[in-house]
């Protein structure tokens, strides 16, 4: 598809007004739509599914057609867009700013039912390499959390992230942004509790919990001991089984009733004077120490 000839100009323009509405999750799932912003997530969405992408917004420096993009970055994507096919729109600072607060000159609209079928999880997308690894996360609500775990699982390697259970939204704005891209690139599905449960036993895998307390009739098991067990069973010629890593809510961790259906309790020592890990940095430890010796 061509680029338009029209800079976009009115910020009152009901095209605009859809647009920046997409912030709302009632007016995503009412359109159909969800809205990437920024160039790290806009570059990587049309560059892994450009086929989701439909609209792409992007900052001009006039209001004339022939006015040049913003940057040279905010221009290579716009060039890769439009032989994707994806239609391009020019637009004045004023209409970018409309459309978000945190676009950094460029914005994209994705078709939210092509993106679930996309990031849905089959056998078919693990690459064989090992057995599957999967990262799991309990009543995440925060959507900077989320993004930063699903950027922490895609880095590890993971094969899919599971949202159990009352999460937010994957397709929030802010999640996506958070993600720095990564949601286009692994399988990020939703379940509920005992969905996730019989999933991964489903799929071979063991379910470890990341846990600081574990319950009353099981202690967690510590990071470097697990760890040296595993790199034991690597010398022995053996691969580690399929995993999903389940990780509890910011404030609340786990509850027992769902530690006590886990088969295994881990957690990650702490050495200095700290009272805890933020979930984030939680799951970067565990994910990326246990993906070290898979």
């Amino acid at each position: 598809m061509p680029i338009s000839a029209e800079v976009l100009a009115n910020v009152k323009a009901e095209r605009i007004r859809r647009t920046a509405d997409l912030t709302n999750r009632r007016s995503r799932e009412r359109a159909g739509r969800f809205l990437i912003e920024g160039p790290q997530s806009v570059r990587e969405a049309v560059t892994w599914h450009p086929d989701v992408v439909r609209d792409l917004y992007v900052e001009v420096t006039g209001d004339q057609p022939d006015s040049p993009f913003a940057n040279p970055v905010i221009a290579k994507i716009a060039g890769k867009a439009l032989q994707s096919g994806i239609y391009v729109h020019k637009a004045t600072r004023a209409v970018m700013a409309k459309i978000s607060s945190d676009a950094q000159g460029i914005a994209a609209v994705g078709d939210l039912h092509a993106m679930r079928e996309a990031l849905r999880y089959d056998d078919t997308r693990h690459d064989g390499d090992g057995e599957p690894f999967a990262a799991a996360f309990w009543q995440v609500r925060d959507p900077g959390n989320a993004g930063t775990v699903i950027r922490a699982a895609d880095a590890a390697g993971c094969d899919a992230v599971v949202l159990v259970d009352e999460c937010v939204d994957p397709f929030n704005p802010k999640v996506i942004r958070s993600t720095a891209g990564s949601l286009f690139h692994l399988p990020v599905v939703t379940m509920g509790t005992d969905e996730f449960l019989a999933w991964s036993r489903g799929q071979g895998m063991t379910v470890i919990a990341a846990d600081v307390y574990g319950t009353e009739r099981r202690s967690p098991e510590s990071l470097p001991d697990v760890l040296a067990e595993r790199r034991d069973t690597l010398a022995a010629g053996a691969n580690p089984a399929g995993e999903a890593i389940l990780f509890g809510n910011e404030a609340r961790g786990l509850p027992q009733a769902v530690l006590d259906q886990c088969d295994r309790i881990v957690s990650i020592p702490l050495y200095g004077k700290a009272e805890s890990l933020n979930l984030g940095t939680s799951a970067a430890v565990m994910l990326m120490s246990l993906a070290m010796t898979r």
